[in-house]
């Protein structure tokens, strides 16, 4: 959350001239309802199934695309395999502060940090990423999320395939 993913993931696809989707944006058009909404009425444990079975709808569509998925999504329903498998997972690594930082900025549309305090959120940012980073070191590519370019995620991509073909 915060890392960029959805803004250099737009960029990328355009790039690499795939179709970019943003998993949750995806799954409130197919629900018809708001991620919050979702929390909300029906809890994080339903969020998390629908993350699943839309990420698996998606794969199974084999043209190439570029995904932004949500924080939590590698860390639930055995996804982390499933993305491996079937393409590229790269970890977009940021430190705690800058992220919290940009987090702030944004706090009001995400539901699991609309209601923190600036301080609370450091801690919820330092939390979530010590109990997450051991998914997001599983990934195939990690880079530094400060100054990212999209051109550099390319680069690493291109470079990545060419090695593992």
């Amino acid at each position: 959350m915060g890392s960029g993913k959805s803004t250099q993931g737009k960029k990328l696809a355009s790039l690499l001239r795939m179709r970019f989707v943003d998993l949750d944006s995806y799954i409130q058009k197919q629900e018809d309802k708001a991620i919050q909404s979702i929390f909300d009425d029906e809890g994080e444990l339903h969020f998390r199934n629908l993350e699943t079975k839309y990420l698996k709808e998606l794969i199974e569509d084999k043209n190439d695309k570029v995904f932004s998925l949500g924080g939590g999504s590698v860390c639930f329903n055995n996804n982390i395999e499933l993305i491996k498998k079937n393409g590229i997972l790269i970890y977009i690594e940021m430190p705690t502060a800058a992220l919290a930082e940009r987090l702030n900025k944004s706090r009001k549309s995400r539901p699991l940090i609309k209601n923190l305090a600036a301080a609370e959120l450091l801690s919820y940012v330092e939390t979530k990423l010590s109990e997450r980073e051991k998914y997001y070191l599983e990934a195939h590519l990690k880079i530094n999320g400060i100054d990212l370019k999209p051109e550099k995620l390319k680069e690493l991509i291109l470079t990545y395939k060419s090695a593992h073909v």
